[in-house]
């Protein structure tokens, strides 16, 4: 039991580390354990609220349907490359969370995620989207790509058009102090990404460290679906939260 609390701890970590890296500005050592915390949460269920924030959609340019289509197409040569998670593997991905049952596995590659912080390719997802089959084998479904915490929706537009996907972040987040730290897992969490406390002034009230947000943004592709409601889906996002992943 301890080696496999020793492996989980380790993997949020290095989750922790990576999505550290693509925000704005290191942070203290001493934040990690709250923030691989909320990993864990980000791993359930993740419903639109205080805690998630969406990019508006914009009205449509000339050439948005064109450089959306080109990252679907880089998505899905990803998809096609990885089908067999073994490869993903292979190819240096890892399984955040293996032994956690979740609705939809993230396989991060953190030496992507460090790419995505600097600049954009859609060839390169920081995660890939596996469900988990009766098997013991995983099949693929999505990518995830990321950017900092530190963009602008103008940049996030820049890598993909904003009247066709929504990248998304979390927001509004309290790390509990050390005597609070298992309340982030509790059904009914006062802190982390799905507590009820959601402003500065009740995280410092209740000891906590408030960060208007953690992380950078997010966006999901779904490139095996059929119409772009269904490939750039929010709806599925929101369904399975992330870590994401990675975050």
């Amino acid at each position: 039991m301890k080696i496999r609390v020793a492996a989980v701890l380790a993997i949020l970590a290095a989750f922790a580390l990576a999505l550290r890296l693509a925000a704005d500005s290191p942070k203290p050592a001493q934040d990690m354990q709250g923030m691989e915390h909320s990993a864990l949460q980000m791993s359930g269920h993740m419903e639109m609220s205080a805690h998630m924030r969406l990019t508006s959609l914009r009205a449509k340019q000339p050439g948005d349907d064109e450089r959306a289509a080109q990252v679907v197409a880089a998505a899905r040569r990803a998809s096609e490359r990885y089908r067999d998670y073994k490869t993903a593997l292979a190819d240096g991905f890892q399984i955040f969370l293996p032994n956690v049952p979740q609705p939809m596995y993230h396989f991060t590659n953190y030496r992507y995620a460090i790419e995505a912080a600097f600049a954009f390719n859609p060839e390169h997802p920081t995660s890939l989207l596996y469900e988990k089959q009766s098997n013991g084998g995983y099949k693929l479904i999505g990518v995830m790509y990321t950017a900092r915490k530190a963009a602008t929706e103008a940049d996030l537009d820049q890598r993909i058009p904003l009247s066709i996907a929504q990248w998304h972040a979390h927001t509004n987040y309290c790390k509990p102090p050390d005597s609070e730290r298992a309340d982030v897992l509790k059904p009914n969490a006062r802190f982390g990404l799905r507590g009820t406390i959601t402003t500065r002034e009740e995280c410092e009230k209740a000891g906590g460290t408030f960060m208007p947000q953690v992380f950078g943004w997010m966006v999901h592709v779904y490139p095996d679906e059929k119409d772009a409601a269904a490939i750039w889906s929010v709806e599925r996002q929101m369904e399975h939260g992330d870590h994401d992943h990675m975050h």
